[in-house]
């Protein structure tokens, strides 16, 4: 079936559609210039500062390259409408009142309590419902739990439009699985996961993505099991790495090296590799959480989900007690010591800070007194001052390390690979990520 194909007269043919995507973040920009090639393309967030950057060419979150984005990028809602293909982002609703088909890619984050947060959903279905017109398909790529685009994004759809849900308007949710900083596996090199709210809704939708993604699409059978899929995703992983953040505690208090373990393990052929490490972010740190509140509103309690995430979130604490502990055999000072935290984003290579698990590293060692300077090459430090209060040190060279008690290397960025790390008797070297060599730093995760 071609991509014109019209399966009643409710779809408008894909190649006359006009697209938009809600949310210009690390999911919805490189959708949008990847959508943007075939299709004319909107793109609606409310942060205007990050529109006015995106007009002059510029991505901060770096998963858009400057050169791709400008090659598709027009200055006006005016100027897209006189093209077949392009991109313009805007913060005035107005201008995605002429599209027919909407993606919604906010963010979906935890609270203080690691509770859901589906306020940023909410808001974009009402935004969404103030425009809706008769024939209109929203597409959800936000990650929830099962459910809430049926339950919870749908009534507020219907109510704001005064349109009926699968008469009027259809919905699909196609989840997300952006990695940041993988310039490997992007937007259109990774299957897609489709789903609609009729058959024939679910077929344009999946059709829709087909046209854009190379790796090809995976049409579920219900858009509340494409939300559960997406959930298990990242839930899968985190318990894994906690499997592993596990192994290395243990095998710390037997003076075992865990990456060797690891690498002997991984001789076998259905051994999953998995490393240990700090898991945060904006999705394996979070979607565990989803799927345990829907699991607790049903009266189960899922004991491996979020023992899994109590774990993960320890280990932060543990990184920085081990650092005292080593401190404290080579007899150096703790108290009003001084410390050089390297890296500070979420993951390696990437500008990402959004629950980052660095910080519990950070507060832990304050609250021993310890002077903690940070330096990370790749985040923002007026984003990290807004964002958690705290300063990174100024300019991208690396700092004179022989003013420190103790060095953590906390995120695996390429610019930390060959820094000049000498072992002495009044410094303690603690490797994370495991990227330095074993004889340079006193002990590794």
């Amino acid at each position: 079936m071609s991509i014109e194909s019209n399966f009643s007269n409710t779809f408008k043919p894909l190649q006359a559609s006009r697209i938009a995507i809600i949310g210009l973040g690390y999911v919805g920009l490189p959708l949008a210039v990847a959508m943007s090639k075939k299709y004319r393309v909107t793109g609606f967030d409310i942060n205007k500062v990050r529109v006015a950057e995106l007009l002059e060419g510029h991505d901060s979150t770096l998963e858009v390259e400057d050169e791709d984005l400008k090659d598709v990028l027009v200055a006006s809602s005016e100027a897209l409408e006189s093209r077949k293909t392009g991109f313009f982002p805007s913060a005035d609703v107005s201008s995605i009142a002429s599209c027919n088909i909407f993606i919604v890619t906010v963010p979906t984050p935890t609270d203080k309590h690691n509770r859901p947060v589906l306020t940023p959903m909410l808001k974009a279905s009402e935004t969404l419902g103030a425009v809706l017109k008769q024939g209109d398909v929203v597409i959800y790529e936000s990650t929830v739990y099962p459910g809430v685009t049926e339950d919870e994004c749908v009534p507020v759809l219907e109510k704001i439009s005064g349109l009926k849900f699968n008469e009027d308007f259809y919905v699909g949710y196609s989840p997300e699985r952006i990695n940041p900083g993988d310039k490997e596996h992007t937007v259109t090199k990774i299957l897609k996961v489709t789903s609609g709210s009729t058959p024939e809704a679910a077929e344009y939708i999946d059709q829709l993505y087909r046209s854009v993604i190379t790796a090809g699409t995976f049409k579920a059978s219900s858009i509340r099991v494409a939300e559960a899929a997406k959930v298990i995703e990242n839930s899968q992983r985190d318990i894994n790495i906690a499997f592993v953040n596990e192994l290395a505690k243990i095998f710390n208090l037997l003076n075992i090296d865990t990456k060797e373990v690891l690498e002997a393990a991984s001789t076998k052929w259905n051994f999953l590799t998995f490393k240990p490490g700090l898991v945060g972010g904006h999705c394996i740190g979070v979607d565990p959480y989803y799927l345990a509140q829907k699991a607790q509103e049903v009266g189960y309690h899922p004991e491996i989900i979020l023992a899994g995430r109590r774990l993960n979130d320890s280990m932060g604490k543990h990184v920085a007690m081990e650092l005292i502990k080593h401190m404290m055999r080579k007899n150096i000072k703790v108290m009003e010591s001084k410390v050089l935290v390297l890296g500070f984003t979420f993951k390696e290579n990437c500008p990402d800070i959004r629950n980052t698990k660095v910080i519990s590293i950070v507060e832990e060692l304050k609250a021993f007194d310890i002077d903690v300077d940070i330096h990370d090459p790749w985040a923002d430090a007026s984003e990290v001052k807004h964002e958690y209060g705290l300063e990174v040190l100024p300019g991208l060279q690396e700092p004179d390390l022989s003013q420190y008690s103790g060095i953590i290397l906390a995120v695996a960025h390429k610019e930390f690979a060959n820094l000049a790390i000498k072992k002495s008797d009044a410094c303690v070297v603690y490797d994370v990520k495991g990227i330095l060599a074993k004889d340079l730093v006193d002990a590794r995760l």
